[in-house]
């Protein structure tokens, strides 16, 4: 046994801590959350630490000084070494229970390794594809039987897994795939195409969706390698992740056992749709470990690169991009944890009511799920942006494919794209609160009809100075209102056309994840402060000042843009008029509040906040 497995045997014997309260999915929008309910990363053990710490130690070790080498592909051994490598030390089965020999760590922790391995480019995405849709669909919904005897085998690294959904005709519409399966004695038989198949190269287990005769739903089914009939084309050309395995496979008249058959006919739509959401969120952490990566390295370059006499970090055009990308990481961070906190305690409650430990998983995420695509949308974009600036910073030296960030701006970009795009996923949002709404699960209506009435009110100037943060709170409370007025008002102009209106969707979407982003990094900053006191807090507090700050004219900009799309008249005046008053902020000096986060992290030669 390998010391981090023995590390982990004795975090296993400690107790856990005490179950937080979770709010319902998308309750956020409707209930007001205190500092003691999140979980902030200032609040990771030692342990967990030390799992973080040996995942960046094997990138470090194993991966970053193999980057180019990995990125030419000119060993196709070499990646599943290196992940048959990490499966030796335990990092391919830290969430895997203990029954199938994993670590069997919590859904938090199993984030933090992957905000860990983040940073490790085309590796990064092959280990995500395996211990992610290459593993999960087995052990979630395999039977007993599957899961002895694939499980142990992923989970080591001695088999690697890839799945097999997207074909050239069904991408969003992942159910409208034409790949069949036919019955044929005691097997089946698949015929069909699958295409962008990460890990296609060098899997040994392959997740294949495909259509069962005229069945309105896909199933599932595992295949191995090697069966006959299944074929790969070459290995496509990519703008990034270049060492990332990525294949058209192809089935022709395949047999796959009646025992390979994953789950119950037509249960494969829904096998899919869980696993993206577990893939969401899981890749807002891959994409927060990327951005930390790319801001220490853009720091280090204006740190070191000399123009005009003095480092390039001195000027306060650099200092703007510094700080502004520390600033959307650390706010990235905050709503991560946050929400993976929210889903292990969830996890956690149904487990502890009888649920199966793998169910209990799934459901769990599964009450999420807008969040999960609020994440993926947030973590996605941030790591743009930071990329983009972190090449910038660079220079001339930034365009170069010698460099680290040139790598990281062409990498970053697929994850706008995978699971789901980004515009899918604003959608997704907005259609799955609604649906709580619509099922009871959540008095959204009520509640915009409370922020209509207030419309008519006169308005509530009360003084929140004398509070922590009281006019953030307020601010916050407002940017909520705003998102109800809105998305209710659309709801109710447009009815069954709302889903056609996608602008409309992708704006009330955007407040939605500003509002959620806000409270986040707000809640984090808030509990630290009470936790420590005010002293020596100064870059933490400009930090919430101007994110809130910038947030305003995000929120009122994407509410307006809604508004006009439908309303007119009395009622447009009125709403325009509202989104006016619930997006109002105090001024604050942003440049003076960003150098200071800028000062900090440039004094430190890394990201450190």
């Amino acid at each position: 046994m390998s010391a981090f497995k023995k590390q982990i045997e004795c975090i296993k014997k400690k107790p856990r801590s005490k179950i937080m309260s979770a709010i319902k999915g998308g309750e956020f929008l409707i209930r007001k959350t205190s500092p003691e309910e999140v979980f902030t990363p200032e609040e990771w053990g030692e342990e967990e630490k030390m799992i973080a710490q040996t995942c960046r130690d094997f990138l470090a070790q194993e991966v970053l000084p193999l980057v180019d080498k990995i990125d030419s592909m000119e060993d196709p051994t070499l990646m599943p070494s290196l992940l048959k490598k990490a499966g030796e030390l335990g990092i391919l089965s830290i969430s895997i229970p203990t029954e199938y020999g994993g670590m069997g760590m919590d859904f938090k922790t199993s984030m933090l390794a992957a905000e860990a391995v983040g940073g490790g480019h085309s590796f990064s995405v092959a280990i995500s594809a395996h211990t992610g849709i290459g593993t999960l669909p087995i052990l979630y919904y395999g039977s007993e039987e599957q899961k002895q005897k694939y499980i142990p085998k992923l989970g080591s690294g001695e088999w690697l897994g890839c799945y097999c959904l997207t074909e050239p005709s069904a991408g969003s519409d992942a159910n409208s795939g034409k790949t069949k399966a036919v019955k044929e004695g005691a097997n089946w038989k698949l015929n069909g195409q699958k295409m962008w198949i990460t890990n296609g190269g060098f899997a040994n287990l392959y997740t294949v969706f495909a259509k069962i005769d005229d069945d309105k739903n896909l199933s599932a089914f595992i295949v191995q390698k090697g069966a006959e009939g299944l074929s790969l084309n070459p290995e496509e050309k990519k703008m990034g992740i270049k060492g990332s395995s990525t294949r058209q496979v192809f089935f022709n008249d395949v047999v796959v056992p009646d025992g390979n058959q994953l789950s119950d006919r037509q249960n494969g739509f829904k096998i899919a749709l869980n696993i993206l959401n577990v893939g969401r969120i899981k890749l807002a952490a891959a994409t927060l470990g990327a951005a930390k990566e790319v801001v220490t390295v853009s720091v280090k370059y204006a740190n070191e690169r000399n123009q005009f006499g003095r480092p390039i970090s001195k000027y306060g055009a650099i200092k703007y991009k510094i700080g502004e990308m520390a600033m959307r990481t650390y706010a990235l961070e905050s709503a991560v944890y946050r929400i993976s906190q929210n889903i292990q305690d969830r996890i956690h409650g149904l487990a502890a009511e009888g649920m199966d430990k793998s169910e209990a998983t799934l459901k769990g995420i599964e009450e999420y799920a807008a969040e999960c695509a609020m994440m993926k949308v947030l973590g996605s974009e941030v790591l743009d942006y930071v990329t983009d600036e972190g090449v910038q910073i660079h220079g001339g030296m930034g365009y170069s494919a010698e460099t680290i960030v040139e790598k990281a701006y062409r990498d970053s970009r697929i994850n706008r794209i995978f699971e789901g795009t980004n515009e899918i996923n604003r959608m997704l949002t907005v259609d799955m609160i609604l649906k709580k709404a619509m099922n009871g699960e959540l008095d959204l209506m009520g509640a915009a009809k409370s922020v209509q009435d207030e419309l008519l009110s006169i308005p509530d100037f009360g003084d929140n100075d004398n509070e922590l943060f009281g006019a953030e709170h307020k601010l916050i409370a407002n940017f909520k209102k705003a998102v109800l007025m809105v998305a209710g008002a659309a709801a109710q102009k447009l009815m069954m056309d709302l889903p056609k209106e996608q602008e409309v969707l992708m704006n009330i979407a955007d407040m939605a994840i500003d509002t959620y982003t806000c409270e986040s990094i707000l809640l984090r900053v808030h509990k630290r402060i009470l936790a420590n006191g005010e002293d020596g807090q100064e870059v933490y507090k400009a930090m919430v000042q101007v994110y809130l700050h910038d947030a305003a004219d995000r929120v009122n900009k994407a509410g307006k843009e809604a508004i006009l799309s439908f309303a007119e008249g009395d009622e447009l005046r009125m709403m325009l008029m509202g989104v006016k008053r619930f997006t109002k902020s105090e001024p604050v000096n942003a440049k003076e509040l960003r150098r200071l986060v800028a000062d900090s992290v440039i004094k430190e030669n890394k990201y450190n906040v």
